[in-house]
């Protein structure tokens, strides 16, 4: 069994419950033998836990929502509580073992807080009446757990930097005669989230008795290899990001077209252009009906195999993108208004090329109420009824975290829902503008559940900067979630504008990464030099359904 410590940065409650939801349920029917330890903030959001008093909320919900805050009933145990930025929340996925002890199980949590506050310099202790953490100023840290067949969730909040003044809209956890502190105020100086987290991620692996655990932090870490180095920098994810600006505006020196210290291209990413009868009716095909392809926008190498065999994945909502990832050759701005029949000339093509198994993606389309949700829906549909039989595979942006864009999707109900995580968790702020790592992984949870049925893939590109144990984990994490099908393939720079290749991958390392996958039960892993998402596409849904 690892202990996979995850620092996931800033993420709406509703999605970290859910994902949350999806380690429990992974842990429970065998997707994992692992426990997991999720750190990250929320935005303002107060929850009541099952045995909560509305009436502990002292200001009406209207007021909270006009600033910004939510209200959740929630499924563990407590009040009322708070939680939002400068508060360090964790959230334990952990087996209890054959005879659970939940007080046990609180018990440890509030000793490993304890002990990562005396290595700052703060006396506090627990206190037999009441759950958490308290200080001569007060309570500084909340608890609260549920344990369902034998795995928990939910957890802790620690008041690091957190404006006190949204304490004052409840009473806090029920009690009326205690007050709340943060570190901050204990300490007379601001204490940062990641402060915290460097010296309870070594406490809770100490006192969980986790031996040597596998950590993964978020893209504002310089990231670590140890419990005992962690080294973060201060770096918020900010929210929105629509019109992305691109800071790919001066062209850098290269020498034999590679950037400083990018290795040379080695024999096994060299492709043969072949534009022969296929690939010449195809692209006719797609010129004709005014439909643009992710093979031609984001330069994919084997464009001329794919069109060669009649295959292509149709890119929805235009050609321009609102977000300027790293890795992607897709133009950056404000894109056009949508066209309405857009669905119907895609259903037009996947039945003019005579296909059995379609593809659609979208560029990211964040000036848009549901992100594009109802194009992809539309199109889904218009596809079934101009092709019957016709298989379809949706690879869709994140959506920015909107439950109900997703559900949009998903009531098409698309044979194979992909959305990549792109990279490992470290890397992520880098590499995926406006995009997160938990929200990704919650995404592809939800999916499951709302269509069952269907099958859920995720993607991977290496040779960016990541580490192979990085990818490993990023792979455990998909499986503990339950994705179907990974594909992992090498990063190729677009431009000269593009982030610079860091390393070629061998093929004998992505056969490992395909090894490694199926060991632990992911389905299917289409994993080589030249795998994009869409590479190979009905064969993997196929292997997917019939492993």
């Amino acid at each position: 069994m690892t202990l996979r410590i995850r620092w996931l940065g800033r993420l709406p409650y509703r999605e970290a419950w859910d994902l949350q939801r999806a380690l429990h349920e992974g842990r429970v029917e065998g997707r994992t033998g692992d426990d997991y330890l999720l750190l990250l903030e929320h935005p303002p959001t107060y929850t009541i836990g099952r045995f909560g008093r509305g009436e502990n909320l002292l200001v009406s919900r209207d007021e909270l929502a006009a600033l910004g805050a939510e209200v959740l009933q929630v499924d563990r145990g407590g009040d009322i509580t708070f939680h939002g930025p400068g508060q360090l929340v964790g959230y334990p996925i952990v087996s209890l073992g054959a005879r659970p002890d939940v007080r046990g199980h609180v018990g440890r949590i509030q000793r490993t807080i304890v002990a990562a506050l005396a290595d700052l310099g703060v006396d506090a202790w627990e206190d037999e009446q009441y759950p958490g953490v308290w200080t001569d100023l007060g309570k500084v840290a909340a608890v609260g757990v549920r344990a369902a067949r034998r795995v928990t969730t939910h957890g802790f909040a620690v008041n690091c930097s957190t404006d006190l003044a949204w304490f004052r809209k409840m009473l806090p956890c029920g009690i009326p005669d205690r007050p709340v502190t943060s570190l901050s105020e204990l300490l007379g100086r601001r204490v940062p989230v990641e402060d915290l987290a460097r010296a309870l991620i070594p406490r809770f692996a100490e006192v969980f008795e986790a031996g040597d655990p596998e950590i993964q932090l978020a893209a504002f870490t310089r990231g670590t290899a140890s419990a005992e180095d962690v080294d973060f920098e201060v770096d918020r994810l900010v929210a929105g990001g629509t019109f992305s600006p691109e800071e790919r505006r001066s062209l850098p020196i290269t020498v034999r077209g590679r950037l400083p210290g990018e290795p040379p291209k080695p024999e096994w990413m060299k492709v043969k252009a072949d534009m022969g009868a296929g690939y010449r009716s195809l692209k006719k095909l797609m010129r004709g009906l005014d439909l643009h392809t992710v093979c031609e926008e984001a330069g994919c190498p084997n464009i001329y195999e794919c069109w060669q065999s009649g295959t292509a994945t149709f890119m929805l909502l235009g050609d321009v993108c609102t977000r300027a990832c790293s890795f992607c050759d897709v133009t950056t701005g404000r894109p056009g208004e949508v066209d309405p029949d857009e669905p119907a000339r895609v259903a037009d093509a996947v039945a003019g090329m005579g296909i059995s198994h379609a593809v659609l993606t979208s560029v990211n389309r964040d000036d848009l109420p549901d992100g594009g949700a109802a194009v992809f829906a539309d199109s889904i549909r218009e596809i079934r009824r101009r092709k019957p039989g016709c298989d379809v595979e949706v690879l869709v942006p994140d959506f920015k975290g909107d439950l109900e864009a997703l559900e949009t999707v998903m009531a098409a109900e698309p044979e194979v829902l992909n959305h990549n995580t792109e990279t490992v968790l470290r890397l992520q702020r880098e590499i995926r503008t406006s995009a997160s790592y938990g929200r990704s992984l919650a995404l592809l949870a939800r999916a499951r559940w709302m269509f069952p049925s269907g099958s859920v893939k995720s993607g991977l590109i290496v040779g960016m900067g990541e580490r192979t144990q990085e990818i490993l984990g990023a792979l455990a994490d998909l499986r503990a979630v339950g994705v179907d099908i990974v594909t992992i393939g090498q990063y190729l720079r677009p431009t000269l504008r593009h982030r610079p290749i860091d390393r070629y991958v061998t093929p004998e390392e992505f056969g490992d990464y395909r090894r490694y996958g199926t060991s632990i039960g992911i389905r299917h892993v289409e994993s080589g030099p030249l795998v994009r998402s869409s590479y190979h596409a009905k064969d993997a849904a196929a292997a997917a359904l019939g492993a």
